[in-house]
């Protein structure tokens, strides 16, 4: 009943349920009328215009709750749905942390392997997010030439060639999982 009182919360479906209602005291009232008037013997055409009526209603109300129900299918499919994505996506979220967590640590191990200053170390932290030598100077309230100054040296203790080569050091193993020839690569002196 739960998911009844949900699909009826939309104010469209409160109203289809009151157009329902309406409907069927329509025919009700329409159907005791046109037995009243057979009983009393009025025209036929007065009471082929009431039983006009009273099936008019009544195909409305079949109509209203077919779509109801078709509603309450729909909803309990979506919401099975969003149940089982949400369980994967927890699923997902719990081995990815344990993968980056891993790969946190073998990236601190080959920064350190690099004999890189703390400051060294954050600027490599931060160009492996994708930040930009402005965005780096503006986090660490220090200049632009600084912080190139010090992206040089991280570069320079690794022997790679610049950002891309940075980014490429730590990502390639990832981007090519099961390749001859890439497997423990991450962890390398400078």
């Amino acid at each position: 009943m739960s998911v009844f009182r949900t699909l009826m919360s939309s104010s469209s479906l409160r109203l289809e349920l009151q157009l329902s209602i309406l409907t069927g005291a329509m025919a009700l009232v329409a159907t005791v009328d046109l037995i009243q008037d057979t009983l009393e013997g009025t025209s036929l055409l007065h009471r082929s215009m009431e039983l006009l009526l009273v099936c008019a209603a009544i195909l409305t109300l079949s109509r209203i709750f077919k779509q109801a129900r078709a509603l309450e299918t729909a909803y309990r499919h979506s919401e099975s749905c969003l149940s089982s994505a949400s369980q994967e996506a927890e699923m997902w979220k719990a081995n990815a942390t344990q993968h980056i967590h891993g790969l946190s640590e073998a990236i601190d191990a080959q920064l350190a392997a690099w004999q890189l200053t703390a400051a060294e170390k954050e600027i490599a932290l931060l160009l492996l997010k994708g930040l930009g030598l402005k965005e780096i100077a503006f986090i660490r309230e220090t200049s632009e030439r600084t912080v190139r100054q010090q992206a040089q040296a991280v570069y320079q203790k690794a022997g790679l060639a610049g950002r891309a080569e940075l980014a490429a050091f730590f990502l390639e193993d990832l981007l090519t999982p099961g390749l001859p020839g890439t497997e423990g690569r991450i962890v390398r002196s400078a």
